[in-house]
């Protein structure tokens, strides 16, 4: 199985798992509701971020078709605004997923890199 063909089973996933998220999202009663806001980033955008730093790093600079590109990136987006809306925050999510993996790679942390990149909660 060619590196190309293993990224694209996982943005796969990755993208099913967004829509289902989206899909069976409750805005909390009273937000902010912190722990599902993580369990967003941890299990969803923190990984979108991370498939696409480990593809493009390391010697592999594996290529993604648009299509594919395009899905890990909605995907992630999506959680971003899922994350926000945990907060009671109503974001309309659009960043490009290399600038979110370059702010992965500088804070490690993707709750910074989700903070950074949608203003919630404000500092």
């Amino acid at each position: 199985m060619t590196a190309e063909t293993r990224f694209a089973e996982r943005i796969e996933d990755l993208a099913d798992r967004a829509t289902a998220d989206c899909a069976a999202f409750e805005p909390p009663a009273d937000p902010p509701d912190e722990q599902q806001a993580m369990s967003y980033l941890r299990d969803g955008a923190g990984p979108a971020v991370s498939l696409y730093v480990e593809a493009r790093t390391g010697g592999l600079m594996v290529h993604f078709p648009p299509d594919q590109y395009h899905a890990l990136e909605n995907a992630m987006n999506d959680w971003f605004e899922l994350y926000a809306a945990c907060y009671g925050v109503d974001v309309d999510a659009d960043v490009a997923l290399r600038k979110a993996a370059e702010l992965l790679i500088d804070t490690h942390n993707i709750k910074d890199v989700a903070q950074i990149l949608t203003g919630v909660p404000e500092r």
